[in-house]
């Protein structure tokens, strides 16, 4: 079985990838190389919908299966490029949220769900009592993770109350993987 490391530093590859066409010098060969990419997805996300409208049918555990599916976090993530998460995305940040909230009061942490706007999470963490240095960077990272993996769509993350240098987190938005991809219900019977 895929392990979760392996199966993010591919996306992260892919994304590079796909950054990489907007360098293709020749305009035709950039568009056939957005196109091919672009129609991959849509022929995914048309058989992975299938897949979850197969098993949606099935009435006495179909539902249950789409749920446990969306939490496992490499599923959840192609759920999740494709439009085809069971949860929205404010569910799945706020229950990320909640789910890291007792290791960060644990590691001398405070964290506060300030809001959620236009793909935009904002959190307040803050280090309580008397903790070392590096604890506000460890708690930061720990919700970092937290919130990448409950919504790897978010499109900015924004933490406040701890300070620390900017850099590179080595987070690649989904949405920069290719073309938008429109939503699609997975239908019940």
């Amino acid at each position: 079985m895929a392990d979760d490391k392996d199966f993010q530093t591919k996306v992260q590859r892919i994304g590079e990838l796909v950054g990489g066409l907007e360098e293709i010098a020749d305009a035709e060969s950039r568009a056939s190389a957005k196109a091919l990419v672009q129609l991959l997805l849509d022929l995914h996300a048309t058989g992975l919908e299938r897949a979850l409208e197969v098993v949606a049918k099935n009435e006495d555990c179909g539902q249950r299966i789409i749920d446990d599916l969306g939490r496992d976090p490499l599923v959840s993530s192609l759920l999740v490029l494709y439009g085809l998460h069971p949860l929205d995305f404010e569910t799945r940040v706020a229950q990320a949220v909640e789910k890291v909230l007792s290791q960060v009061r644990k590691g001398g942490g405070e964290l506060e769900l300030l809001g959620i706007k236009d793909g935009t999470v904002r959190l307040h963490l803050e280090v309580t009592g008397h903790a070392c240095g590096s604890t506000g960077k460890t708690l930061k990272k720990l919700v970092e993770d937290a919130i990448y993996e409950a919504a790897p769509d978010v499109g900015q993350l924004m933490i406040e109350g701890i300070e620390e240098p900017a850099g590179s987190s080595g987070f690649v938005p989904l949405g920069k993987l290719g073309g938008v991809i429109a939503p699609a219900a997975v239908q019940e019977s």
